[in-house]
């Protein structure tokens, strides 16, 4: 089934494949260049492409080097990107990622804030290119018209992404960055209606959903969910299940082209059950991408067993660009160099061999 070609929302893939968003910090600038455009075409034999998080805001670039989506200079760039991978056979969303406290001033614009739904900053450091580790700072608590203003920024930039002639848009809402720093109750202590019940919590996911599809369209959005998460110092809260669950079905209510659900169990993170999985698919009732140290047997097996529609591959896209021929053959996969994920330059970007390049050498 991976290799089945699938039809999400308007569009048909090629194939079942998903490259999962990574981020990977080659945006100088925070614009999108030719090695970017380079990276994402060498990976377009998977069906869909998922970007690296991009900022709909200033106030969203959090890690140094990350691109936004705000500018005519950065559409522009996208734009390239979109063009090579297209012609790969691909189709291309953009993850919209505002950071919210995952952030450091030294890694943004002067006049840019870090906003959140706490003033508790996150645990640990941040590297940031001026002054290297630096620990995380407190936000600044959001307002209800910095919040406004945030959805505004969302759908502008969803608009700058079809713009780009990108496919659609992922809204990030897992790993710990704004969007989730809403959902978790461990980490949202606004005053106002944003918080408080599910129903509170789920309010700005879902105004950001709605307006943006108000804009470029349902079959155009989807978004990425991490029940279980504990990245970025989040953590797994009571009734996380049926929480989930609530939000998938208001999200359902939408036709949003997908939930991509995250599993970070692979690596170390609290096992995210088989029955919230369950429950967000039931309760959405659309194309669920599942996501986590899959490889092709498993994929093939939750395919199979109906767990989604669609598998992301994270970690093996990075050093196989060629990853869909790989699997298909059966051949070895390459390890990635971690040392390079989050350097500036080709080095552990661009420059992973394909099976035939590798053929060609032997």
């Amino acid at each position: 089934m991976l290799f089945d070609s699938f039809k999400l929302g308007n569009i048909t893939l090629q194939n079942r494949v998903v490259m999962a968003p990574l981020t990977r910090s080659r945006a100088t600038d925070n614009i999108p260049n030719d090695l970017m455009a380079t990276y994402y075409a060498q990976r377009s034999s998977a069906g869909l492409l998922i970007t690296e998080g991009v900022s709909p805001s200033p106030n969203g670039l959090g890690y140094p080097r990350i691109p936004g989506a705000f500018s005519d200079a950065q559409t522009k760039g996208w734009k390239k990107v979109a063009e090579e991978v297209h012609k790969g056979g691909a189709k291309i969303f953009m993850q919209l990622m505002h950071t919210g406290r995952v952030s450091h001033p030294l890694n943004m614009a002067k006049d840019a804030k870090v906003l959140s739904t706490t003033t508790t900053p996150v645990e640990g450091e941040m590297y940031t290119d001026k002054e290297g580790l630096k620990s995380y700072p407190a936000a600044k608590l959001m307002t209800e018209s910095e919040i406004k203003n945030t959805i505004q920024e969302y759908v502008d930039s969803a608009k700058n992404a079809i713009k780009a002639d990108f496919d659609g848009v992922e809204l990030h809402g897992a790993n710990g960055y704004l969007i989730e720093q809403f959902l978790n109750p461990l980490v949202n202590s606004l005053d106002n209606s944003y918080n408080g019940n599910n129903e509170a919590r789920a309010k700005f996911a879902l105004e950001i959903a709605k307006a943006t599809i108000a804009e470029i369209g349902a079959e155009k959005v989807g978004i990425r969910l991490s029940p279980y998460g504990v990245y970025n110092s989040t953590g797994v809260f009571e009734g996380v299940e049926e929480f989930y669950e609530y939000l998938a079905k208001e999200l359902g209510k939408l036709n949003l082209a997908y939930i991509h659900i995250v599993d970070h169990s692979s690596v170390g993170a609290p096992e995210v059950t088989l029955s919230v999985k369950q429950k967000i698919r039931d309760a959405f009732g659309g194309t669920i991408i599942i996501s986590g140290g899959y490889d092709k047997e498993r994929a093939e097996k939750d395919l199979k067993d109906g767990l989604g529609h669609l598998v992301a591959f994270g970690r093996s896209f990075i050093s196989n660009p060629d990853l869909v021929e790989r699997m298909k053959e059966d051949a070895h996969l390459n390890d990635p160099n971690p040392d390079t994920f989050y350097t500036s330059g080709a080095e552990g970007y661009t420059d992973y061999p394909t099976l035939k390049e590798e053929t060609q050498k032997a």
